[in-house]
C-alpha cells in the first residue's frame, strides 16, 4: 500500500519499521481499538522493539492495548507492507511491514497498559461487530478531517478478515 500523498520514493530517506498485529474474532465480533482522536477502529498491535520476536511482540501489544488474557491458537494471517509519510527528523517516509496473526483469547478483557500518547488519543479496546466497524471507518474516510494515516490499512484488513474469516 502506498499513501496517496506519496508520488514517488526517489531521493526519499526511508525508515523501515516492523510491526505485529493481532486479529481476534468471536463470531462476527472482532476485538478492536477505538481511537477518539482519529474517530476510527484499528486492529491491536504496533511496532516491534529492536530484536524482538514477531509473535512475542504481537502478544505484548495485544496484552498492553486490550488487556487480553489466555492468548492461544496463534496462526499467521498475512503481511501488509505500506509506505506513508513519516513526520520525524530521521526520515521522509516510513516503510511499515505489519505481520498479522489470528489468535484466540478469553472474551473478558483485563487491565490495559496504554502509553501516554494512546491515553491522550482516547484509545480504548472493545468488541464490535466487524461490519459495523467497517462501515464506521468508511464513513470516517469519506467525511472526517480527523482521520489518521493508518485508517486505509485498517479498513483494507477488516474487509479481508470479514471475507476470509466471517
Amino acid at each position: 500500500m502506498v499513501h496517496p500523498s506519496l508520488e514517488h520514493l526517489d531521493e526519499q530517506s526511508i525508515y523501515k519499521r516492523n510491526a505485529a498485529r493481532a486479529i481476534v474474532i468471536d463470531g462476527e465480533d472482532i476485538l478492536l481499538l477505538y481511537t477518539e482522536r482519529y474517530h476510527d477502529y484499528t486492529i491491536p498491535g504496533g511496532g516491534l522493539d529492536e530484536g524482538e520476536d514477531v509473535i512475542a511482540g504481537m502478544v505484548r501489544e495485544l496484552e498492553e492495548e486490550t488487556g487480553a488474557q489466555n492468548i492461544h491458537a496463534i496462526k499467521p494471517f498475512g503481511i501488509v507492507e505500506e509506505f506513508r509519510p513519516w513526520y520525524k527528523d530521521d526520515a521522509d517516509v516510513v516503510h511499515m511491514i505489519s505481520y498479522c496473526y489470528t489468535c484466540k483469547i478469553d472474551r473478558e478483557l483485563g487491565q490495559t497498559n496504554y502509553e501516554d500518547y494512546e491515553i491522550k488519543n482516547g484509545m480504548k479496546a472493545l468488541w464490535i461487530n466487524i461490519h459495523d466497524a467497517i462501515a464506521h471507518n468508511e464513513k470516517t474516510i469519506a467525511e472526517s478531517d480527523k482521520k489518521g494515516m493508518s485508517i486505509e490499512r485498517e479498513t483494507f484488513l477488516l474487509h479481508l478478515i470479514a471475507k476470509e474469516m466471517i
